[in-house]
């Protein structure tokens, strides 16, 4: 799967983004901080370690990323296979279902963070894998709603932005003790601005299973007149709750509200 990604872009030619720029564009047009080290039910605290010694090693891969118009920003393409060789350490991954251990695990942050960056922007997403089926570990200071996460894989499950505007971007992004800090800029003030909310919030139970379900809409508002132009549904989650009910704070509504 690795390769046929490889000869696919190859055969598409696709112009990627490249990081060969040593110039901060002018504007920043939305900045994020990414807590690194989270309560995740039970995981070890020594993978949250691993993981910010990895997101270290990768950001430097990232940062000062200019994405010109007509090109595509690839995660992968910039940041590479993660290897021990290249001092990336075991951290917690996702697979079957559940969460695993393997090489350069908790990097789906850093593409967390870059999507959450991104739909406060006019840059369009050419590919984006969630996994919102489940709902694996209790909230813990959420900063974004749940489900607007990615997922990755090397290197066929990617994360992608083309640039189909008429002006330049970039991406800043580097780590502290604390957090995975990031900017996206850009050449000029973009005239419109993007608000994401989290709607129809809750958590319910059917036949013994609890679920969460809630859905997210980016608004676009015109800076000029204050007005929205546009609201779109950019994602709607159903998951089902893996972790023990006494750690959901919110009230569980029951089967008999949800057919009402």
């Amino acid at each position: 799967m690795i390769l046929q990604r490889k000869v696919r872009d190859r055969l598409k030619r696709v112009r990627f983004a490249t990081q060969d720029h040593d110039i901060e564009l002018p504007v920043v047009v939305y900045k994020h901080n990414s807590l690194i080290r989270r309560k995740l039910g039970n995981v070890d605290t020594h993978l949250q370690d691993n993981k910010a010694i990895s997101l270290g090693i990768a950001a430097p891969q990232v940062d000062m990323v200019v994405i010109r118009p007509g090109e595509t920003f690839s995660f992968w393409n910039l940041v590479g296979s993660c290897t021990a060789a290249k001092g990336y350490r075991v951290g917690l991954v996702i697979g079957n279902g559940a969460p695993e251990t393997g090489i350069g695990g908790g990097l789906c942050q850093f593409t967390n963070l870059l999507h959450w960056m991104v739909l406060h922007s006019e840059l369009t997403i050419v590919e984006h894998h969630h996994h919102g089926e489940l709902d694996l570990f209790p909230d813990f200071n959420r900063q974004i709603p749940f489900g607007s996460g990615t997922s990755i894989i090397y290197n066929y499950l990617d994360y992608r932005v083309r640039n189909d505007t008429d002006q330049a971007f970039q991406i800043r992004v580097s780590t502290t003790e604390e957090h995975l800090r990031g900017e996206l800029r850009a050449e000029r003030t973009p005239e419109v601005k993007f608000h994401i909310r989290e709607e129809d919030a809750y958590f319910y139970e059917s036949a013994g299973v609890v679920y969460r379900h809630n859905r997210v809409i980016r608004h676009t508002r015109d800076k000029r007149t204050g007005n929205v132009v546009e609201s779109v549904q950019i994602l709607e989650n159903t998951a089902k709750v893996m972790y023990d009910r006494d750690q959901i704070s919110s009230p569980i509504r029951t089967e008999e509200f949800q057919a009402r």
